[in-house]
């Protein structure tokens, strides 16, 4: 009780100090003058970017759809483009204040319109149907350098139509001499560029849809203008199922002897322990595992079990699917669409509603335990997601991710390529973005977040430097006794730990298997 009251007192005195604020201005200025609200103001753009995946957890597609990142020289902000009058922006500013507190973010605040300026991507072109764009998409992908693949996305926009853009988030005048030179690149093709404003909009495929596409058969080759700065190195597109690997069974094959990285890996935790960059009440939990020689690079703590937060939804998908082959269920355009909220925008409601279809939580957990036991030994699903996004009840032990990961990569899963498709539409993941592993890096994950726990779990399929892929499964988890006060910084450094221990990752596979 008493910690609600001293919440209601920091929304109120948060209220307060806006209202006055408005006071301030004359009558005539307080008609005139536009509001918008501020989340975070920072001049860390990654960390604006994590922020907005959180906070789009919490919002409603209403809000989401408001959210935008502008920058003012050196700093970004979030900010919620209400383009409000002062009575209206105050009201929105307590209903905001009051969902984020519940969530743990810091207050909002309410300012006038400043000289922010929108950010700016590359636009290829748009239409009303995505097969055509997915083809001119290929082209612009083996034409354009490793810097622009990565964030190379086609969109969905709010009339329907989808947009092929290169998500560049710069100023208009930087972004404007990058689309001239794509331009240039793109000519003989017949591929024109401009520019628009980064709108927020969906996201409907990216690099690592390509995986499961078969792509040209050869590569496509640009011809570059001789005042061109930019050089490029075609290359094929590669078909998961050309991937080398060799997964002869479903057991995870462990080490019994604690190897050297592992222990460096562990020395590292405990070093950040000793600076209080982990507190002594998180526990923390780590497993790589090479999916081409089918053996376990790093166990630590794999058998524990921790909150799965939703790392639970694709195991969601899992047993809904399992009833789609058995014929109990159908999946089509609104549990597709259901799917996708679920896995790429981690929304608790479609993920309540597949459940359903499914039997509840409890049928879900019946479903993997019975006919994929050799996968999940420890997983429980016991919940509901509930109000707020605060679910602590379901668990899994990392160990269990790595089973159902490596049997997803290895196609022994029903629906397993829609799956795959699913955890490869673009987000902020952490095992990949905001590290320095290099760009073309495939990835296929789901990240979890709650107010005691911070993870991440998916396939990486970086580059070799023979032209191959080499992918392997990484599970990152960090988990607190308490519930963080600060939940927006606590998550955001906790992120920052996991991507550097993904780092530490690849570097270390780097030397064994030759990536780039």
């Amino acid at each position: 009780m008493k910690s609600f009251v001293t919440a209601q007192l920091r929304i109120l005195f948060t209220v307060v100090i806006v209202l006055t604020c408005l006071l301030q201005t004359n009558a005539q200025a307080a008609k005139t003058e536009k509001y918008d609200i501020i989340y975070i103001l920072t001049k860390d753009l990654e960390r604006v970017l994590d922020y907005k995946e959180e906070l789009e957890k919490v919002f409603d597609a209403a809000v989401r759809k408001k959210l935008k990142i502008v920058g003012r020289g050196d700093d970004y902000a979030l900010l919620y483009d209400g383009n409000d009058s002062a009575g209206t922006v105050t009201k929105t500013l307590i209903k905001h204040a009051e969902l984020l507190d519940k969530a743990g973010f810091d207050e909002p605040y309410a300012t006038k319109e400043q000289n922010f300026h929108s950010l700016y991507n590359v636009s290829y072109g748009m239409g009303p149907n995505l097969e055509p764009l997915k083809k001119r998409y290929e082209k612009i992908y083996s034409c354009l350098g490793e810097d622009v693949k990565n964030d190379l996305f086609i969109e969905k926009t709010d009339f329907g139509n989808y947009a092929l853009i290169y998500r560049r988030r710069g100023d208009k005048a930087s972004t404007t001499r990058v689309a001239k030179k794509h331009a240039k690149i793109l000519r003989s093709k017949r591929i024109k560029t401009s520019i628009t404003t980064e709108n927020n909009n969906l996201v409907v495929y990216g690099e690592s849809s390509l995986i499961d596409d078969a792509g040209p058969e050869e590569p496509i080759i640009c011809q570059l203008s001789v005042d061109t700065e930019l050089t490029t190195v075609p290359e094929k597109i590669v078909a998961r199922s050309k991937i080398k690997t060799t997964i002869p069974e479903a057991r995870v094959v462990s080490s019994s002897n604690n190897s050297k990285f592992e222990r460096s890996i562990e020395k590292y935790i405990d070093n950040l322990r000793r600076k209080g960059r982990i507190s002594r009440d998180e526990s923390t939990g780590w497993m790589v595992y090479d999916l081409e020689t089918n053996k376990s690079v790093i166990d630590i703590n794999a058998d524990k079990e921790f909150q799965a937060a939703s790392m639970i939804k694709p195991f969601i998908a899992l047993a809904f699917f399992h009833q789609v082959e058995a014929g109990k269920l159908k999946y089509g355009p609104k549990s597709r669409r259901k799917m996708e909220a679920m896995i790429q925008r981690s929304n608790n409601a479609a993920t309540n509603w597949l459940m359903r279809q499914a039997g509840g939580p409890r049928n879900c957990e019946a479903i993997l335990k019975k006919y994929y036991a050799h996968i999940f030994t420890k997983t429980e699903i016991r919940e509901y997601i509930p109000s707020g996004g605060r679910t602590y009840l379901n668990s899994a032990p990392p160990s269990d991710y790595v089973r159902f990961l490596k049997a997803l990569w290895n196609n022994e899963l029903p629906r397993d390529k829609e799956i795959r498709r699913l955890m490869a539409l673009p987000g902020r993941d952490r095992l990949y973005h905001g590290t320095s592993i290099p760009r073309g890096t495939l990835v296929y994950n789901k990240t979890g977040s709650t107010g005691h726990l911070i993870g991440d779990m998916g396939i990486l399929v970086p580059k070799t430097k023979k032209g191959g892929r080499f992918p392997y499964v990484i599970v990152g988890i960090i988990e607190r006794q308490s519930k963080a006060s600060d939940y927006g910084q606590w998550a955001h450094s906790r992120s920052r730990v996991i991507r550097a221990v993904s780092t530490l990752v690849y570097e270390e596979l780097k030397k064994e298997h030759q990536l780039l």
